[in-house]
Formats: C-alpha cells, structure tokens, sequence
C-alpha cells in the first residue's frame, strides 16, 4: 500500500498539472467537494486572478455544474460590473441589444471578451439572474482621494448605485490595515484613504448581493481574490446584515509547483485554487 502512495505522489510530482485544490486546512480536495458544498450554500465566491484563465474556465465550468443541480435557483454576480450598468446588461440579457451595441455602451473590463462575456452569456441563454454588484469606479475614486465624507455631496440619483452611507468601516480588519499599511510604505504612495475605497467597494458588493439574494437561491459571485480572501472584505460586510448566511469561499494563488499548498496560503478560503505561475495570461 505505502509503494501505491509513493507511486501515486511521484506521478502527481512529474506530471504537468494545470490546478490543484486544497482545503483551508492544505489538505488535497476534489472538484466534486468544491460543488457540493457551493450547491449547498448561500452565497459562494470565486476570488480569481482577474489575468488568469485557469479560473475563467473554471469559473464557467462551476457555473455551468451549479446550474445543472440548482436550476434557476443559480444567481450571478460579479465585481467586473459596475451598478450602473444594470439597466443595460438586463436589456442584453432580455436579448433587446446585440452584442456590438452592448459592448459599445456598457463599461467593461478589458478581459471582458475573453473571459467575463461567456458568463453573461450563460445567464442570457439561462434565463438566470447576473447582478452588476461593483461601486462606479467614479465614486471610489472620488473616496481614494478625499475620505468617505465626499459622498455624502452626491446626488440622490447616485446614491442608489452604492451602499448606503455611512457605512460600518473597522480599519483594523487585516484586509483594510494590511493595504493602508502597505500604501504608507510605499515609495509611490498613493492615498491615505485607498483602505476606505476598497472598504467602500466591498459594501457596495455586499449590498447588492443582498439586495438581490433570496433564501434557497444560490448567488455565485465572482471577484478578485482580495474581495473575499480569509473571509473578510465582502463576506465581513454581509455576516454584519446576515450572520446566519451559509458562504463558501474559493480562492486561487499561484505556485512554482503544485504538490502542496504554501503553508502561507492555508485559511484563504474554504478552498483554494494552485496554478503554476508559468502559466499564460489574459491580458
């Protein structure tokens, strides 16, 4: 039996993985977990490596899975959509615009062809739900430069596109401290108030998951890993409305190799996705 395991642990070393998944605890977990546990579940996010298409086709292929076991019970979201483009992507998903015009008009990411539209597109040809969760861009920036105080000169009209100020901010979380700390240290400082825009971005998100979440749905979410790593950041913000809400969290880093998890990445999230870092970019 032990020359079964040593044989199986070298063929694992030689050969020349795409992914591995891992346990909070490191330990080595199948796909087949990973999809129970999300059908199980309230709300799951996939944090990605917003470059990485590991994860984009994973990300599809997990939706794809979900809706075959929950339906149209399956909700999607995502951070690549800003909260103003709601009306414009139920247009596109009711089939009222093409492609061209879609694109033209709604702000999307540069990837977006690549790696976000085949989402959209599933939720189309679904008839699901995809809930543009993100803050404008324009608002978080205003917070990075001047503090949370500046929305409070907004318009009523874009208030509706953010969560609702004031909002709870506990800068001593790890997600917030460890950011403000590092932009202080840096030689190219940006702003003493990034922590306070990425705070803003993550109640956005959680707001609007909320908003659009029912009970025995399931809401897939896909963002950048930093949004729902160690269970903080989004997932801090809904636990504070909904503390009975079940989460499973996927998040992904990537290794020189893949026979283990780094012991620094154990806790990220309920699992986590290993990619080679020699594998190709998006963008």
């Amino acid at each position: 039996m032990l020359g079964i395991t040593l044989f199986s642990l070298l063929a694992m070393k030689n050969d020349k993985l795409a992914f591995r998944l891992f346990d909070q605890n490191g330990k080595s977990a199948s796909y087949k977990e990973l999809l129970k546990d999300a059908s199980d579940a309230d709300i799951v996010f996939f944090g990605e490596l917003h470059d990485n298409p590991i994860c984009h086709w994973l990300e599809y292929e997990i939706t794809s899975d979900l809706y075959a076991e929950k339906g149209k019970t399956l909700m999607l979201g995502a951070e690549m959509f800003e909260a103003d483009n709601q009306l414009i992507i139920n247009e596109y998903l009711a089939g009222l615009l093409k492609d061209k015009n879609f694109e033209a008009e709604a702000k999307l990411w540069p990837n977006y062809k690549t790696d976000y539209k085949r989402l959209l597109n599933f939720a189309r040809d679904s008839s699901l739900t995809f809930v543009a969760t993100n803050i404008p861009r324009r608002y978080a920036t205003m917070v990075n430069k001047s503090g949370f105080d500046i929305l409070n000169t907004l318009d009523k009209n874009a208030l509706q596109f953010i969560a609702p100020i004031p909002i709870k901010y506990d800068s001593t979380l790890a997600c917030y401290a460890d950011m403000a700390k590092m932009m202080g240290d840096s030689p190219t400082h940006v702003t003493t108030y990034i922590a306070c825009a990425q705070a803003m971005k993550d109640a956005t998100m959680a707001y609007f998951i909320l908003k659009n979440f029912k009970k025995g749905k399931t809401f897939l979410h896909f963002n950048g890993t930093y949004h729902s790593d160690r269970f903080q950041s989004i997932i801090w913000y809904l636990k504070q409305a909904d503390p009975t809400l079940k989460i499973v969290t996927l998040s992904t880093v990537e290794q020189p190799e893949l026979d283990e998890l780094k012991k620094e990445s154990e806790g990220l999230a309920n699992y986590i996705l290993t990619i080679p870092e020699s594998m190709s970019k998006t963008q």
